[in-house]
């Protein structure tokens, strides 16, 4: 592709006052409203005795957030892309960065806590008006993992050396909902600082994570996936409570260590995948696996006797290519393989509850979603501004999600950064007749049944929750 003019022939000015440049923010920003996001703020989010009237409008203020975090704004400054052509006659209590910079640094730990009951919430509306979570009816898979965030600057709270050595982070912690039809949307976070133990406070996000699945339409069998961080009593109790199954990776402690020296060679079984999967200790791609079960393990012997759990303890194994094959009967055992058990009490057959868990690793899609977008900084020098941001963050990428699957089937599995190219990033012209507001948009834009779609739903008459 050539430029079809001269340099000498082409000229350009920002001056067309009937422009915008994300005509996707109606759309998406009518879909919000219609779930009752404003709405849930007003009635939740209560920053009394504020200075300055930070607290005053806070709907406005989420909402403004949450439209520019949709538009591709990663830190706080750019949340001025709002304020951009013809933005404010489509929209009204548009905010400059500066308000919504001190509205976030007026957040208190309980201001964040409320915006959280926001977000679970305004995710069970989005899944009452959008076909979210298809086939949650019948299983829904919930995953708990945490990240480590690298901050800069010695004045951010909550920044500390933890796992990286020489690196600041904070350390959220995140759990998603997925169906094996349906990409995950976000159930729940929490911001914690650099040193947080990855477990920390995990048995009561774990409670929250599950009713806010049930909430969202996961009516059907829950299980709960998480890696060994996640592996200890409390975390398997709050499922127990709650009605619903856990898939926890264990490790290799030495009670797991013995219970697999029991497993007689003929129980198990090949495994194929389809597509080669990266080991999780070496990153080698695996296309051959073997698969065996301990039907009854007990765990957590060490507590008391109500705290006990016994379940099943299935086992995945690798040969260790860098060593040889080991000679005899049982040989070394652990040298030869190498060994990925996890404990279940899953309802599905060996292989298929193996399958299960090893799609956990869904959850770091979301990570890296997140990583590349809002959470390309956690922008201020207050931990409670940035765990606000973070929950912000969860609410515009279900938010995404939902706009996704009502545009059409391919964008409902789309990605974050596809839905706003296709969806969100699209220039209009606005024309005004009769009171009324038009959008002329590009000719021959390739995803325009998607977006009308999307247009078409959100302002049709609504339909019955």
């Amino acid at each position: 592709m050539q430029v079809s003019h001269s340099p000498a022939a082409v000229s350009a000015a920002f001056d067309a006052p009937n422009l915008i440049a994300h005509a996707g923010l109606v759309p998406l920003m009518r879909l919000a409203e219609r779930c009752g996001l404003p709405h849930l703020v007003a009635e939740n989010v209560k920053l009394t005795g504020v200075k300055n009237g930070a607290g005053a409008s806070a709907d406005a203020k989420v909402t403004s957030i949450v439209g520019g975090m949709a538009a591709g704004a990663d830190s706080i400054d750019d949340l001025d892309l709002l304020r951009h052509g013809a933005m404010p006659a489509l929209f009204g209590g548009i905010r400059a960065p500066s308000t919504l910079g001190t509205f976030l640094r007026s957040f208190t730990h309980g201001h964040a806590l409320q915006l959280h009951a926001v977000h679970r919430k305004f995710l069970a509306g989005l899944a009452a008006r959008a076909p979210l979570l298809p086939g949650a009816g019948e299983v829904a898979f919930i995953d708990v993992d945490s990240t480590h965030k690298r901050v800069y600057g010695r004045g951010k709270q909550g920044a500390e050396y933890g796992r990286f050595k020489g690196i600041r982070t904070l350390h959220p912690l995140l759990a998603t909902v997925c169906t094996p039809i349906a990409r995950p949307v976000i159930a729940g976070v929490r911001l914690r600082r650099g040193k947080s133990a990855d477990s920390r406070g995990a048995p009561t996000f774990v409670s929250e994570a599950l009713a806010t699945a049930a909430r969202a339409g996961c009516t059907g069998i829950r299980i709960l996936r998480a890696d060994s961080q996640f592996y200890n009593a409390g975390v398997v109790a709050a499922c127990l409570r709650a009605g619903a199954r856990f898939s926890l990776t264990t490790g290799m402690n030495p009670s797991v260590k013995r219970a697999i020296h029991t497993i007689p060679n003929s129980d198990w079984q090949h495994i194929s995948y389809p597509t080669a999967v990266p080991d999780p200790e070496t990153g080698e791609l695996i296309s051959d696996a073997e698969v065996a079960e301990i039907p009854a393990y007990t765990a957590f012997t060490g507590h008391k006797k109500s705290e006990q759990v016994t379940a099943r303890l299935i086992v995945r194994r690798v040969r260790d290519l860098a060593k040889p094959p080991v000679q005899g009967e049982q040989g070394e055992l652990f040298p030869v393989w190498r060994y990925h058990p996890f404990f279940t009490d899953s309802p599905f057959e060996t292989l298929q509850a193996e399958q299960h868990h090893r799609h956990h690793a869904v959850i770091e899609q979301v990570i890296a979603d997140g990583k590349a977008g809002p959470l390309a900084h956690l922008p201020s020098g207050h931990f409670n501004a940035n765990a606000a941001w973070l929950t912000l963050w969860a609410m515009t990428y279900n938010l995404l999600r939902a706009a996704g699957a009502l545009a059409s089937h391919f964008h409902a599995k789309a990605t974050t950064a596809t839905l706003r190219t296709h969806l969100i990033h699209v220039p209009a012209r606005i024309a005004r007749s009769a009171r009324r507001i038009a959008l002329h948009l590009p000719h021959n834009w390739p995803w325009q049944h998607g977006w009308t779609h999307l247009f078409d739903t959100v302002h049709g008459p609504p339909e019955p929750v």
